[in-house]
């Protein structure tokens, strides 16, 4: 048998990701903001394709108003001289023309009355402008700790030392970094580097550059001139704190039960995160892609959100003037490229919204009764029930729950949010959902008393009652999750804040 080389024509079929197909699956998983950015770019790279808002008429296309008769002024001058009409002639108001004219104020828009401390109700007041009340970034703590620094050490090495202490507060506020480090660093002894660090701990607000939590809430309460023994041994075992164990800190600290629920009230007005309040950044308010309300007929509307939906324009006028120029090969093989792309993703913005309509509508149908009565009625559900309803694939039901919210007559939720794992029934009936149980056990805790708290298997016992077959490490599993202590941990707290000691 002899080995050669030879050419096969062979036939076969592969799923191939195109550039185009990569592109619809990046458009199903983009979030709103990130789909107005996309958009926005491809605009500017594409010259075919533009945004469909409704412009206002041109001038052009505006009727010529009426030249008015002589008639017409003299029998309108009274309207026509009138202060109104005067001050919006000169776009300005009657007291910038005439000072001495009293009762008469200006108004101002809502964006600028809320920047100036002078405008009351809306209108501007006889005082002058007060620059420095005009509204401006908030300090970042970088900021404010380098002009504290600046009026605090005249000294330069100093100053280096604290700058250096500055550049290593995390975002609690927290200096955790090793003064040896920065004294040999320096040449100096690390005795000077905490002389400094001890200088920087006096800064505003209290509790900056404290080396762990303890340290952070002895400065607050140093600061406040309350930091007596008993309350030194209190910041001291802050692990019993965490415990609850507060019959091992009354004795600790050697105070009555009384005085250490009045230490505990102290504690907790105090901020652990001094450095937490600079953090810049801001809030993106959460658009909803759908809505969802209620039909007369007692069924649920659903609908895109309007403002959503980006509105894109292929200028084929545009395409045809340019063709039937002389063009280059390049310049023609470039504008059939656009069309091609403007053509393709504006059909993959419409598939994009189809997409995203048809899985809301099956979540809202599943989800009917967590509409009309709430989470207690919310049923497990699952990114395969969905995709088997509506014939898709799963993958792309989790691209298309990702980021997106619904807004609904319950609040806006992540539709990720009406996706939980089932609980079985302990009557064999419909299971439960995981967001359900958990709201159960939320409420079987907040009902407890001091002398009846429940354990993890006093409340598996409970939900058996109400139907649901739970294991007890599932309910530690939840209970943890919803950052709820242990039955120890609750019975000490309540016992203590009832005034019952053990």
């Amino acid at each position: 048998m002899s080995l050669a080389a030879k050419l096969v024509m062979r036939q076969s079929q592969a799923l191939v990701m195109t550039p185009q197909l990569m592109q619809s699956i990046k458009l199903l998983q983009l979030t709103t903001v990130e789909l107005e950015r996309f958009i926005e770019e491809e605009i500017e790279k594409n010259p075919l394709l533009s945004r469909s808002d409704a412009a206002e008429p041109s001038a052009e296309a505006r009727p010529e108003p009426e030249p008015a008769s002589a008639e017409d002024w003299f029998d309108a001058q009274g309207e026509r001289f009138s202060a109104e009409t005067v001050a919006s002639g000169l776009d300005t108001s009657l007291e910038n023309i005439f000072p001495d004219d009293p009762g008469r104020t200006e108004r101002m828009g809502p964006d600028l009355s809320s920047q100036w401390k002078t405008v009351g109700n809306g209108s501007a007041s006889l005082d002058p402008w007060d620059m420095d009340d005009l509204a401006g970034a908030a300090p970042t703590m970088r900021e404010v700790v380098a002009e504290q620094i600046a009026f605090r050490f005249n000294d330069p090495v100093q100053r280096t030392v604290a700058e250096l202490l500055a550049d290593e507060l995390d975002e609690a506020g927290y200096c955790r970094v090793d003064t040896s480090e920065i004294a040999e660093r320096l040449s100096l002894s690390q005795r000077e580097v905490e002389a400094v660090l001890r200088a920087c701990q006096g800064f505003e607000p209290a509790g900056l550059f404290a080396r762990d939590l303890a340290d952070c809430l002895g400065l607050q309460l140093r600061r406040r001139n309350r930091f007596d023994p008993a309350m030194q041994a209190l910041v001291k075992r802050l692990d019993l704190l965490a415990k609850r164990d507060f019959a091992s800190l009354r004795k600790i600290c050697g105070v009555s039960e009384e005085d250490l629920l009045d230490m505990l009230a102290e504690i907790r007005a105090l901020d652990p995160r001094p450095g937490a309040g600079f953090e810049a950044g801001h809030a993106d308010a959460v658009v909803a892609d759908v809505e969802v309300r209620a039909a007369p007929d007692g069924s649920w509307a659903v609908e895109l959100n309007s403002e959503t939906l980006p509105r894109l324009l292929v200028d084929q006028t545009y395409y045809a003037e340019v063709n039937r120029l002389k063009l280059e090969a390049n310049e023609r093989s470039f504008m059939s490229d656009c069309l091609q792309s403007a053509n393709w993703l504006a059909r993959s913005l419409d598939q994009r919204a189809k997409t995203i309509m048809k899985v809301a509508t099956e979540i809202v149908r599943r989800q009917d009764g967590f509409l009309a009565h709430g989470v207690r009625h919310l049923k497990p559900m699952t990114l395969r029930d969905v995709a088997e309803s509506i014939a898709m694939h799963e993958s792309t039901v989790s691209r298309v729950t990702a980021n997106k919210y619904m807004l609904t007559p319950r609040g806006v939720f992540e539709l990720r949010f009406f996706f939980s794992a089932a609980i079985a029934s302990a009557e064999g009936s419909d299971s439960h959902s995981a967001l359900a149980v958990q709201d159960r056990i939320r409420e079987l805790i907040a009902a407890e008393t001091p002398a009846d708290v429940l354990s993890d298997d006093a409340i598996v016992v409970a939900l058996k009652k109400n139907g649901v077959d739970i294991a007890r490490r599932t309910v530690a599993k939840y209970r943890e999750g919803l950052n709820i202590p242990s039955s120890v941990e609750r019975r000490r707290e309540k016992r203590a804040l009832a005034g019952v000691g053990r």
